[in-house]
């Protein structure tokens, strides 16, 4: 299984910086992964859904930490790309 595109976008909400997809295989997509911002550094949280009795329960997640780790690697990638390209865009902006 290959990660074939990730598109993410920034939000600023608590801890949460950025919302992102990741398409496998050019056939399955996985939407709402968050970039998080915690304590020791950015991670990647699975999709998830709040329950009745207010605890989360993740709608979508890997099996094994082999593909967690190729997951969370190409979303903080495509993210920290993403927050380079708008720096960018803004210092071209003001010259």
């Amino acid at each position: 299984m290959k990660i074939t595109r990730v598109t993410v976008r920034e939000i600023d909400m608590n801890m949460v910086k950025g919302l992102a997809s990741v398409v496998f295989d050019d056939c399955f997509v996985v939407h709402d992964l968050r970039v998080v911002d915690g304590d020791r550094g950015y991670f990647v949280a699975m999709p998830s859904r709040k329950l009745p009795n207010g605890e989360f329960k993740d709608i979508a997640h890997p099996l094994n930490q082999e593909t967690r780790d190729m997951i969370q690697e190409a979303v903080l990638k495509a993210f920290f790309q993403m927050k380079k390209e708008k720096e960018e865009k803004a210092k071209k902006g003001q010259t």
